[in-house]
């Protein structure tokens, strides 16, 4: 079974969303969680959509966890939670397209440049947007990511 993920990686926190494919036209969330307190004492929370907790973790306090460990964290579980969910693509929120991006966008290295020259517009949250892909990137190539921009 298909899934995709929606991802909103922030300064402090990483909030996301498990969808299941179904017929073309539905997708049927299946969990959400997020991270919270990274850079403090990191906290990673899933629900079922029946709100059964999947995983309840926290790190210890001063955890130097950056945004790229923690969700190579996520990954991992997810790898080995997911049962017959296959993760196809992600969804990212990004704050800033600029003048040029008002649509979704594919992610690949020429967009990620031009998004990274955005960052002095948001520099709280963009870094961290990009970090995220970033991240994703590393940890699996092949997985196709899509940007939706707050300024569209």
């Amino acid at each position: 079974m298909k899934a995709v993920v929606s991802l909103n990686s922030g300064s402090s926190s990483i909030k996301f969303a498990l969808y299941t494919l179904g017929n073309p036209d539905s997708l049927t969330l299946s969990a959400s969680g997020k991270i919270e307190k990274i850079g403090i004492a990191p906290a990673l929370r899933i629900r079922s959509v029946e709100g059964e907790v999947l995983i309840d973790r926290d790190w210890p306090d001063g955890a130097s966890l950056t945004h790229a460990d923690l969700l190579e964290d996520l990954f991992a579980w997810a790898t080995d939670h997911l049962g017959d969910r296959q993760v196809v693509a992600i969804g990212h929120r990004v704050v800033h397209g600029g003048t040029r991006f008002a649509a979704p966008q594919r992610v690949d290295a020429v967009l990620l440049d031009a998004l990274e020259a955005l960052c002095p517009l948001a520099p709280l949250h963009q870094p961290h947007n990009l970090a995220a892909i970033r991240a994703i990137a590393r940890i699996n190539p092949d997985l196709p990511q899509v940007v939706c921009f707050d300024t569209a």
